[in-house]
């Protein structure tokens, strides 16, 4: 081998390389990632050079090989692209490359923000990050090009030699540093080239195996993919999971390029919200699977893949955050996501109801954040409510869901959206919604709506809590009761004018029942009303019932968000004995002494207080859970009553 040259590459900063090796790349493995992108990148000149006619002879197969010489401890990494000349060699590695790398050096070594997505363009000299050494044998494609043999071990110095190289492209050959042996493993290669590699769209070979997978599903016309595509691709980038729910094709080369498949998962309860799944491509190369400067914040857990040579990989996060590219790529990636929803919806509204559960997540978290992404979707919001559904056949299924009437899911549950309920309602109860925040708990007074013909809507999810307010904010003609804050007036019957006034008393029935409560529970805090509640069975209704007043609660609940604790029930709230139930009828008649025992003799008063205090209980627990004292009292008081009556 001739030398045809030696001589210092030309940069100022001396220590350049070890800086390199110490402080650019964090994780070392990217040098790979960045030899492969340059590997491809020279195909790819070829090949457009071949296409103006440039080139003499035939083009080979477009391959990038990558070997390994465990003896001499090398890792090469060749191509059959455009190749350089003795020249181009000078003025792309010596020149380009290196002062490229000094500028970067001196832009981010004085305490610069380290958190860096991922750089291009400057890749060759990653080499240097693992290599004691780095070959480069190249050929140029130019008709009677020669070729030449670069070397350089890490210093400014270098030296050029001609080469008995026969083929054209490109070798670079490093000798791995004695602590970087790890990528003397076929393994660990093969598993670097699935990472960041795997959708390069050049057969990727090792041992004769063709290790990358090469089609990038998100670069094709979503025309020519099926279902089955989408499936297969999502199984393969998330394998273990569940299938999604559905996914959004992104496509766009103006104002930004950019390309991506989005799927909508469906949500675990380990899912962490806060944190992105996408994987984040620049051209087909894998940068990153942390999207979080990128995405809106409401569609971070959505998975997939998002391509775009517009993102700056170069700059911190923060700046990342401020770029204004950056930030109408976001807004792309929140209209898209509406559109498809929004395209779900009508399209097949069954599919769309049946994924609600996880769907609804992302909605009610995304019009909660973003004003633009809230006008989309509104309409589209919907709540699952205690009207009952639409029967229908796939013949009347549309017509059925053209009258407003809910839809079912497959478990019976039926959807309607907010406006639907506020048309089916207007004549009952215009602009007021009655809703449920806890099915089980309030499940007494949900039947009492229900009874009498009153629609109620669940906002039952860990969001809807924060929703229920920005609906209020959003629909100020609108009042939205939760059923266990106050009796709407169609629950109750108009019989205190009708009320007989006992002579012995002075008092009327209503009136007797409600001083017995008073002086049983001795509880000033506790407002004790008396009504009488609709019903055709008047023992299907609950004897009493605990309120607490929608302003009391919300600013209850705020206090307790502020303060980051968990809600206390308040001392302070309504107690509504229901005057119509047999219980309280009884109990009425018990305490005036009218009910005689076998033994002929009266019960004391303390049987009153103990039914009393055990109604009261009954009633508090659909609100809240007893600590270890106030249950052993409850049961203490049980026992009583119990023993009482079985005298």
């Amino acid at each position: 081998m001739t030398v045809l040259e030696q001589g210092n590459i030309t940069i100022h900063t001396e220590n350049i390389f070890p800086i390199i090796k110490k402080s650019l790349y964090s994780a070392h493995e990217i040098f790979l990632r960045e030899l492969i992108s340059n590997a491809v990148d020279a195909i790819e000149k070829l090949k457009m050079v071949s296409y103006a006619g440039e080139v003499s002879g035939e083009v080979d197969e477009p391959e990038i090989v990558l070997s390994i010489d465990k003896e001499k401890g090398t890792l090469s990494v060749s191509d059959n692209g455009i190749g350089m000349t003795a020249e181009e060699v000078k003025k792309y590695i010596n020149q380009v490359a290196f002062s490229s790398a000094e500028e970067f050096v001196q832009k981010y070594q004085g305490g610069a923000d380290q958190s860096i997505i991922g750089h291009f363009g400057l890749g060759f000299y990653s080499s240097f990050i693992v290599a004691s050494q780095v070959e480069i044998d190249t050929l140029s494609y130019k008709e009677g090009a020669e070729a030449v043999h670069w070397k350089c071990d890490g210093s400014p110095k270098f030296e050029l030699a001609d080469s008995q190289r026969e083929g054209r492209g490109t070798t670079i050959t490093l000798t791995l540093q004695e602590e970087e042996k790890e990528y003397l493993e076929p393994a660990r290669i093969k598993q670097l080239v699935n990472t960041y590699c795997d959708f390069m769209p050049v057969p990727i070979k090792m041992d004769g195996e063709v290790v990358n997978r090469q089609k990038a599903l998100w670069r094709e016309s979503p025309q020519d993919l099926t279902d089955e595509d989408y499936l297969e691709f999502y199984r393969y980038m998330y394998p273990f999971q569940d299938d999604p729910l559905l996914w959004v094709h992104l496509k766009t080369d103006y104002p930004f390029l950019i390309n991506g498949i989005l799927y909508f998962p469906k949500l675990k309860p380990d899912v962490d919200v806060t944190r992105s799944y996408l994987k984040l491509f620049c051209n087909r190369v894998f940068v990153s699977d942390n999207c979080e400067e990128i995405l809106p914040k409401f569609l971070l857990p959505m998975r997939g893949v998002i391509d775009s040579p517009d993102i700056p990989l170069n700059v911190s996060r923060s700046a990342l955050q401020m770029n204004r590219t950056v930030r109408k790529i976001a807004d792309f990636i929140a209209k898209k996501v509406a559109d498809r929803l929004n395209e779900q919806y009508k399209e097949n509204r069954q599919d769309y109801i049946n994924s609600w559960k996880d769907l609804g997540t992302f909605v009610k978290f995304g019009c909660l954040n973003d004003d633009k992404f809230k006008k989309y979707v509104e309409d589209i919001v919907i709540y699952r409510t205690t009207d009952e559904p639409a029967v229908q056949t796939d013949g009347d299924r549309e017509d059925a869901w053209q009258d407003k009437s809910p839809v079912a899911d497959p478990q019976g549950n039926a959807y309607t959206t907010l406006n639907e309920y506020l048309e089916r309602n207007k004549e009952r109860h215009e602009n007021r919604v009655f809703y449920c925040t806890e099915p089980a708990a309030q499940a007494t007074y949900v039947e009492l709506h229900k009874s009498q013909g009153l629609e109620v809507l669940y906002l039952d999810s860990f969001i809807d809590t924060h929703f229920i307010s920005f609906l209020e904010r959003d629909r100020s003609e609108v009042k939205f009761s939760r059923v266990d804050a106050e009796l709407d007036d169609s629950l109750l019957k108009d019989e205190k004018e009708a009320e007989v006034v006992d002579p012995q008393t002075n008092k009327t029935r209503s009136e007797q029942i409600k001083e017995l409560f008073e002086k049983a529970l001795n509880k000033p805090q506790v407002n004790i009303r008396t009504e009488s509640l609709k019903s055709d069975d008047p023992q299907s209704t609950p004897p009493a019932m605990v309120l607490l007043p929608e302003a009391m609660r919300r600013l209850r609940d705020m206090t307790a968000l502020i303060q980051q604790e968990t809600a206390q029930f308040p001392d302070e709230h309504i107690l509504v004995v229901n005057t119509a139930h047999p219980l309280i009828q009884n109990l009425a008649d018990l305490a005036r002494g009218s009910i005689v025992t076998t033994e002929g003799s009266s019960p004391s008063q303390d049987m009153a207080n103990l039914i009393c205090n055990h109604v009261y209980d009954l009633a508090l627990m659909a609100h809240k859970s007893f600590d270890a004292r106030t249950m052993k009292q409850f049961v203490d008081r049980s026992n009583q009553l119990l023993t009482r009556l079985t005298k």
